[in-house]
């Protein structure tokens, strides 16, 4: 409020409009749509009907924490209107957590928003001392700092105090350091949308450690740092470019030849 000169109703009506925007996102989804290159589209419905034949080992709970993940991934890779969060490549893992949760528990409005706020400290923290942008830092800085802040929240959302929040960040963040950014074709699709989902599922796991009581052994901020320093000394090839990694495989390579 004091840096933006914003009232705290201002603040929240802000907030509230970003979560509208992303339950807005996840109602419309459409199954039927592809992305332009047609390597994206339609898997979030195909879990979903996975999960109504009870075929999967998965939670109910899990799987739609899947299903609107890799949804709202697909959705950004089909050009709809999606929340940034922090970035649109990471745009499924709060979104599919948050809305989840609230789902699942029937949390009122204000804790939703107040867990958003809880978010986005975190996602400030680590923009702060790292980065939250694959080409700078692989995606450990965009699918890992999504995974943090939603971790964060959902700790928060569970009843943790500030220990436990911050704990759950740190394991979030842990899991996901080196993940390399590596785009096929150099498109936010594959592997991007995939990610959205392996970054919410551990993003609920990491909040459950840390409201059973487990502690991180490195703190927080160290995490940060760590994954800072990872990110600068990753190669460019593995740094958003589409030159390394998946991108380089046969398959990557010739995915690429064809849409170019």
């Amino acid at each position: 409020m004091t840096e933006r000169q914003v009232s705290k109703e201002d603040s929240f009506s802000k907030m509230n409009t970003m979560y509208q925007a992303m339950r807005d996102a996840d109602l419309s989804y459409n199954a039927s749509l592809r992305s332009a290159s047609g390597l994206v589209g339609g898997d979030g419905e195909k879990l979903i009907c996975a999960m109504k034949s009870q075929s999967l080992f998965c939670s109910d709970f899990l799987c739609r924490v899947m299903a609107r993940a890799i949804k709202m991934g697909e959705s950004n890779a089909c050009m709809r209107r999606i929340v940034a969060a922090p970035t649109a490549g990471s745009c499924g893992v709060l979104p599919a957590v948050l809305l989840t949760c609230e789902e699942e528990r029937h949390f009122s409005s204000q804790k939703m928003l107040e867990s958003l706020f809880v978010a986005a400290g975190i996602g400030e923290v680590i923009a702060s001392r790292a980065f939250i942008s694959g080409a700078e830092g692989g995606c450990q800085a965009e699918i890992g700092s999504a995974s943090a802040m939603a971790a964060g929240a959902v700790a928060y959302l569970n009843g943790g105090d500030n220990d436990a929040i911050v704990n759950a960040c740190a394991l979030a963040l842990k899991n996901l350091l080196g993940l390399a950014c590596d785009p096929i074709a150099g498109l936010v699709e594959v592997p991007c949308v995939k990610r959205n989902m392996l970054g919410a599922v551990n993003a609920i796991t990491s909040a459950d450690l840390a409201i059973s009581g487990i502690r991180s052994v490195i703190p927080a901020d160290e995490v940060i740092d760590a994954m800072r320093d990872i990110g600068i000394h990753m190669p460019r090839s593995l740094r958003e470019t589409g030159e390394g990694g998946l991108a380089a495989t046969p398959t990557g390579i010739e995915i690429a030849n064809r849409l170019l």
